[in-house]
């Protein structure tokens, strides 16, 4: 299936759960995320008319970087390693997995210029994801005010990969309730007003429970 028939599926998705939620589709923003696909299929997707990609490798953003550069904007949504972060300052817009002081620490040295953040919440608790705890998280972005090149835009999470929707639910629920209590704080370096979360399989009940950030991978490009 070509990128721009998947697209305008999704575009139908996103009018549809916002309609039953009361919401503007424009709140909402698509990320392409093509970590496991050719060059030529990211530019599909460009071409149907996504402006956001979306990266959780720093080879692969390293190689998609090199021919699009400034045709999209660019998010890293993997895991950062610190000692990467030099490699990657410089090529991408936000980065949606700050979950830890030291890599906060390295971005503020690396940057010349503020860097768009969501902080990474592990809401569900498993093991197997990253992200700070949903308890730790207020003082953990509190903290970050000693970074002045650390703007955080906005919470993240990974839902777990199940058909439950009612647990779902409640962990988006979560998460929109502790970004209310970030912008609570009316913290000048934290005005936290996104939340990214929602995948293929999820991102229409994300949407109802607040998103304004997607990230679509297999249902956009092919499988990934």
């Amino acid at each position: 299936m070509d990128v721009a028939t998947n697209l305008e599926r999704i575009n139908q998705n996103i009018r549809q759960a916002c309609e039953n939620s009361g919401r503007n589709p424009a709140e909402i923003t698509v990320i392409g995320v093509t970590k496991y696909v050719t060059i030529e299929r990211a530019k599909e997707a460009i071409n149907a008319g996504i402006t956001n990609l979306g990266e959780n490798r720093l080879e692969g953003l390293l190689a998609k970087y090199e021919y699009i550069q400034d045709d999209a904007s660019w998010h890293f949504i993997g895991t950062l390693q610190s000692r990467k972060v030099k490699d990657v300052i410089d090529k991408v817009d936000v980065i949606h997995s700050l979950d830890r002081m030291s890599l906060a620490k390295e971005l503020n040295k690396r940057s010349s210029r503020p860097v768009d953040c969501f902080v990474q919440v592990n809401v569900s608790g498993e093991e197997s994801k990253h992200g700070i705890g949903a308890d730790d998280a207020v003082s953990f972005i509190k903290e970050l005010k000693q970074y002045p090149n650390i703007q955080v835009v906005g919470l993240m999470t990974m839902a777990p990969h199940i058909d439950d929707e009612a647990y779902l639910r409640n962990i988006f629920r979560k998460l929109a309730s502790l970004r209310e209590a970030v912008k609570a704080e009316q913290l000048q370096h934290a005005p936290c007003n996104y939340l990214s979360m929602g995948m293929t399989n999820d991102y229409k009940i994300a949407i109802e429970e607040g998103a304004t950030h997607i990230r679509i991978g297999s249902a956009l490009v092919g499988p990934q």
